[in-house]
């Protein structure tokens, strides 16, 4: 039987072998929604093949750890593939599989609902931001 990828925050929670959520985007989400996951696989998607340091220019707010360590993740999850070449020098080459590029349709519409309301997000927490900071210059006299 597979385990879950978060199975001790689903401690309990199997029924007949099958992990049961409240939510059914959870399990998903804990995969494409981790840090730097969806733009990995928004840029691979978007530019097809790369080698790593290509990927990491065109993402160079990330680590070069960390873009191994989520790469390694999403070939593990079957969302990205590795071609390994052994030239000289070796080199290694991502590409969404066939399942992470069924994955790009769905994250379409995020994109397009971040780029519509961005704005309104920003100036919720402006108004926010300004509020605590009123009170909490008030609760300091």
């Amino acid at each position: 039987m597979p385990q879950h990828p978060n199975a001790s925050r689903h401690e309990g929670r199997r029924a007949a072998g099958e992990w049961i959520d409240a939510c059914p985007v959870t399990a998903i989400g804990d995969i494409i929604f981790s840090r730097w996951a969806t733009t990995i696989l928004w840029t691979l998607g978007q530019q097809s093949t790369l080698r790593f340091n290509a990927l990491h220019r065109l993402i160079p707010e990330i680590t070069p750890k960390i873009l191994t360590s989520r790469l390694r993740q999403l070939e593990r999850d079957g969302l990205v593939k590795r071609t390994y070449h052994p030239d000289i020098p070796p080199r290694a080459e991502y590409a969404l599989s066939d399942l992470g590029r069924s994955m790009v349709p769905a994250l379409r519409p995020l994109a397009d609902w971040g780029r519509q309301h961005m704005p309104d997000i920003e100036t919720a927490r402006r108004a926010y931001d300004t509020a605590r900071a009123e009170e909490e210059a008030w609760a300091n006299g």
